[in-house]
């Protein structure tokens, strides 16, 4: 037992000497931290000049936004600048031949003259606009009137309207050079293309009915008070009635996405074949009006009530006290989904914004087609 307490206390203590006077006991353990501290060492100032200046507050939102906008356009500028700088010297191209648009009335109807060259097709046919849409002949001179140079004149998406018009004239040079029981390739492709789109309209695409293990608040909050599905009924609902009724009387258009399938069901075989024989008979310009209004809101049935409302082909099919059915209204149903959307979880700068724009701008060029004063 002694023998056990002594190696016990030796291995608990160490001395440093062996002399009985300097004997001194240090546990076996260190501490952690041995560093020393040291007090910080002021530099001298060997700067020299005048003090600093004032922090200026950060501009706000909407001002940082507009200068952005401006730098972006000041580019833009540059770059065609630079562009219209880099071509020869001698080139035509440089820039517009011509000084003055305006508009020529003829017997066979309106015609754009850039001095006095009259405008044409890109399949060198004379583009004359007819007597009743003067508004469309005003607009396509503003058009050619707003083009700094002739090559600006090659690119389609800086003459939207003058590429609407000539693929209307085409359609119906097209039309008349076919016999009376056959259509034109470009009306079979039109029509084709338009019965794609009713499977999946975006009218009748509805978001699927809510679960009670779905969260209300993510659908319904702040000053929101219906979902997403009560909206696009609210919204497809006249639509469709209108249809229905006016224009294919009898017929039965169903939504096309079922609550238990991600797949779009079709619509009845006596509907498509109602609608096919309506869209084969449509007037040359408002079919070319349709094309446009289906490929930008990817919607037939928006397009259709659009071409109801203001082609000249079908005054006086609108009840009297009707609500107008417009761009916005035409717009908001085809991008409904999209805005709720964007109202809940905000939207992409430049970019929903800009589409929003260019949607309203590509119906607007489909009532600036169709409308006329004939039967108004």
């Amino acid at each position: 037992m002694e023998s056990l307490l002594r190696s016990l206390s030796a291995s608990l203590f160490s001395t440093i000497s062996h002399h009985p006077s300097s004997r001194t006991y240090i546990p076996i353990y260190q501490c952690l931290h041995t560093t020393t501290s040291k007090p910080a060492t002021a530099l001298p100032i060997t700067a020299h000049g005048p003090p600093p200046k004032a922090p200026i507050p950060a501009a706000t939102e909407s001002e940082d936004r507009v200068a952005r906008r401006r730098k972006q356009a000041a580019l833009l500028q540059r770059g065609q600048d630079l562009r219209a700088s880099q071509m020869k010297p001698g080139s035509a191209m440089k820039k517009r031949f011509w000084k003055d648009v305006h508009v020529r009335e003829e017997a066979e109807g309106y015609q754009i003259h850039l001095d006095t060259r009259p405008l044409r097709t890109p399949t060198k046919a004379l583009l004359q606009i007819p007597l009743s849409k003067p508004h469309l002949a005003s607009a396509l001179a503003l058009e050619w009137d707003l083009l700094i140079s002739a090559q600006q004149a090659l690119r389609h998406h800086l003459i939207p309207l003058t590429s609407l018009v000539s693929r209307a004239l085409d359609i119906q040079t097209l039309d008349a050079s076919c016999a009376s029981n056959t259509l034109s390739k470009p009306r079979q492709e039109i029509i084709n293309m338009c019965m794609r789109y009713l499977d999946t309209d975006t009218l009748l695409c509805w978001a699927p009915e809510r679960s009670s293990h779905d969260a209300a608040q993510l659908e319904q909050s702040g000053t929101r008070t219906e979902s997403l599905r009560e909206i696009q009924r609210r919204t497809a609902i006249p639509i469709i009635g209108y249809l229905t009724t006016q224009v294919w009387p009898g017929v039965e258009i169903t939504p096309v996405l079922d609550s238990e399938s991600i797949i779009p069901a079709a619509q009845p075989q006596v509907t498509k074949e109602v609608i096919k024989g309506w869209i084969s008979g449509l007037p040359a310009f408002e079919l070319a009006g349709l094309e446009r209004a289906v490929l930008a809101g990817k919607s037939l049935l928006v397009g259709v009530r659009l071409l109801m409302e203001w082609s000249e082909a079908f005054a006086g099919a609108n009840g009297k006290g009707q609500k107008r059915f417009g761009i916005e209204e035409a717009a908001e149903a085809a991008s409904l989904e999209v805005r709720w959307q964007t109202d809940m979880w905000g939207e992409v700068e430049d970019t929903h914004d800009v589409e929003k724009e260019d949607l309203k701008r590509q119906l607007g060029s489909v009532i600036l087609l169709v409308n006329g004063d004939e039967g108004r």
